[in-house]
């Protein structure tokens, strides 16, 4: 068991999720905001994507990440902030007779054109999704090819951000190892287990522990699953070592038609992580822990 557990919490995610709940953060002060709130409510680390402030999509435009980045750093509450270079990935299929007539919300850049805002802010942790996947339940395929996924942890390591690797299924992490091995990857690495997301790894805990089990022995990792899954796999993986991630990206309810804040879902898992007879570290400890140094 972990006695000294990291959380993190995915604010807002990219997900269709606004109009399904009144409150997700859309706006940079909004996503700035909930950030804050997480922080003060015991996470550690906050995990953030940007959305259009216009009609909530989700987004890859520098500037919003400017202003979010600028907004946390502007407070006097500390956060480790982890962005996520996973947009630029969504490969939308046309129509079983016309598949080359790619949908038009596809967006879909090269590993290197998938980092201007990392490479701009120099956030401490950044995401890197280690394969493709097919993402829910129709023709959306992410992209991320073994080319891209080298080209883009090369890059990151040469900025001196610490890449969170982002597993959703085992090729991935497979790949991942792939990368360590390559020396693109450094060998102290943060790996993030996702499981739950259509069509990825689904939420069973003898799926997590043979994962667990892949991993190096020096890595730090946390893991997470989907919805009502989401305080369920706060418990487990810090049982098997890990750290906890929860927020409105993977879950938007506290109980049953009970919707949530940021800061109630992370206040919920502090209380788990707490019960469970371990400590949840500050952003000074969860750095030192994870080989940060603090930026801003």
């Amino acid at each position: 068991m972990n006695n000294e557990v990291i959380i993190t919490c995915a604010v807002t995610g990219s997900g269709d999720t606004v109009g399904k709940h009144p409150a997700i953060p859309v706006t940079p002060e909004e996503i700035a905001n909930a950030s804050i709130e997480a922080a003060k409510a015991g996470a550690a680390v906050a995990h953030i994507h940007v959305r259009d402030p216009k009609t909530g999509a989700p987004s890859r435009d520098v500037s919003l990440y400017q202003e979010v980045v600028a907004r946390i750093r502007d407070q006097d509450t500390d956060v480790v902030i982890n962005l996520t270079a996973g947009m630029g990935g969504d490969l939308y299929i046309g129509p079983d007779e016309n598949p080359t007539a790619f949908g038009d919300e596809t967006d879909l850049v090269g590993g290197r054109d998938r980092l201007p805002h990392i490479e701009e802010l120099l956030p401490e942790i950044c995401t890197l999704d280690c394969g493709s996947l097919n993402f829910g339940d129709n023709n959306l395929v992410y992209v991320a090819t073994p080319d891209m996924l080298r080209i883009g942890a090369k890059r990151i390591q040469e900025l001196g951000v610490k890449p969170e690797l982002e597993i959703f299924d085992t090729g991935n992490l497979w790949f991942a190892l792939q990368m360590l091995k390559e020396g693109l990857i450094d060998d102290d690495p943060m790996f993030q287990l996702c499981q739950g997301i259509p069509w990825g790894a689904p939420p069973e805990v003898g799926i997590l522990k043979g994962m667990v089990d892949m991993l190096p022995a020096n890595a730090n990792w946390t893991a997470f699953a989907l919805g009502r899954n989401q305080m369920p796999w706060v418990a487990q993986s810090a049982l098997l070592g890990g750290g906890a991630r929860v927020g409105l990206e993977d879950n938007i309810y506290l109980d049953k038609g009970v919707f949530a804040s940021n800061g109630q879902l992370v206040d919920r898992a502090a209380t788990i992580v707490s019960n469970m007879g371990a400590r949840v570290l500050n952003p000074a400890e969860a750095r030192e822990k994870l080989g940060l140094i603090k930026r801003g």
